[in-house]
């Protein structure tokens, strides 16, 4: 069979239309946590334009895991209701909503970036942050603090309350944020994570809390919901993360009972070692997929139809993850199904501006 950008492609019990996944983006424009109507509107649009699937902005699962104090949540029940408005709003319009439980890790406590993306000491107002090993942070005398096995815990407890309140708020599709240096990837990358203990030093003590949580979260979601992980696939870094340890985790959590994984890189790494241009992390989903036989998403400067369509029909990924192009156009999928000559359905409110064919 033929596959291209706007094939179906069935995971577990659910069903995504096309290809085109809206990647989580960050928005820092919540208070408490709470989403609101920007949300509202910002994924919204973007399953009336056509994406598939629409995942949320990496949503924190307790309040020391945000990166700003402008980020979404997910710590607590009365986050629920509004959160459930959108994914009503998103299944309504064709599309699968889906959420990214993320913990900022030493990342957390920043200013969103258009305040000027700053470490935000506590004396200034921002909170206590914590990683795998204690790292100094950019005021050059704070310090996030390596988490206790009790800490540890704690963010297990987190994770899986956050699962049941997604699932009370709608969503299909679970993805755990363990990427861009964020706190799951600091304990699989040994740049950051210096332990000494179960979790630290080999490769097989770095993926544990990983790992637990995909349990945990597995055990929670029906069966028919798929599970997905975000991953940075390369610390671009020779003492880092590396490509080989991606596939060697992605072959463990196939059989964990993972579905897909998101394949993204760096985080921890200046972005000047970074060889940024079209489609540079596409190589990342393509070996994962092709070593072990797990669904891939790929992302990272993808901005055409043509390019995007390219992945999928030559087996690259199962999924394109569009950031940055569905910023710019939250009606891509539509144009794009038109460039490329693939029917797509239209919002009834918006077909009197399909262009026919010529």
């Amino acid at each position: 069979m033929n596959y291209n950008l706007f094939s179906p492609l069935d995971i577990r019990g659910i069903t995504l239309k096309n290809r085109i996944v809206v990647s989580p983006m960050c928005q820092y424009s919540s208070e408490d946590g709470f989403a609101n109507d920007w949300h509202l509107v910002h994924l919204g649009s973007r399953a009336v334009g056509g994406a598939a699937l629409i995942m949320t902005e990496a949503t924190a699962v307790s309040p020391e895991g945000r990166i700003s104090p402008d980020d979404l949540g997910i710590w607590k029940d009365e986050h629920i209701e509004f959160l459930k408005r959108i994914t009503d709003f998103i299944h309504h319009h064709g599309a699968v909503a889906g959420v990214q439980l993320a913990h900022a890790g030493h990342k957390a406590s920043t200013q969103s970036p258009w305040k000027g993306g700053q470490f935000i000491p506590m004396s200034a107002g921002g909170w206590q942050n914590f990683s795998s090993s204690e790292v100094l942070m950019g005021d050059g005398q704070s310090k996030a603090e390596a988490l206790t096995h009790e800490g540890i815990q704690q963010v297990i407890n987190d994770f899986k309350a956050a699962t049941h309140r997604a699932l009370e708020a709608g969503f299909k599709v679970i993805e755990i944020h363990a990427a861009h240096g964020y706190l799951i990837h600091e304990f699989l990358s040994p740049l950051i994570n210096k332990r000494t203990d179960e979790y630290g030093g080999s490769f097989e003590n770095r993926i544990r809390l990983l790992l637990t949580l995909v349990n945990e979260v597995r055990a929670i979601l029906p069966e028919e919901y798929p599970l997905f992980v975000r991953i940075s696939a390369s610390d671009w870094e020779e003492a880092g993360w590396t490509p080989d340890e991606s596939v060697q985790l992605a072959n463990i959590l196939k059989d964990k009972g993972v579905d897909l994984i998101d394949c993204s890189s760096g985080g921890l790494t200046a972005p000047t070692n970074i060889p940024v241009g079209l489609g540079y992390q596409v190589p990342f989903a393509e070996a994962i997929k092709a070593q072990t036989g797990i669904k891939t998403g790929a992302v990272g400067l993808i901005i055409t139809p043509e390019q995007a369509d390219e992945i999928i029909t030559s087996g690259k990924a199962d999924l394109v993850f569009l950031a940055r192009e569905l910023l710019r156009d939250p009606y891509f999928p539509l144009r794009a199904a038109t460039e490329l000559e693939q029917e797509t359905d239209w919002p009834v409110q918006y077909v009197r501006a399909k262009r026919v064919k010529k």
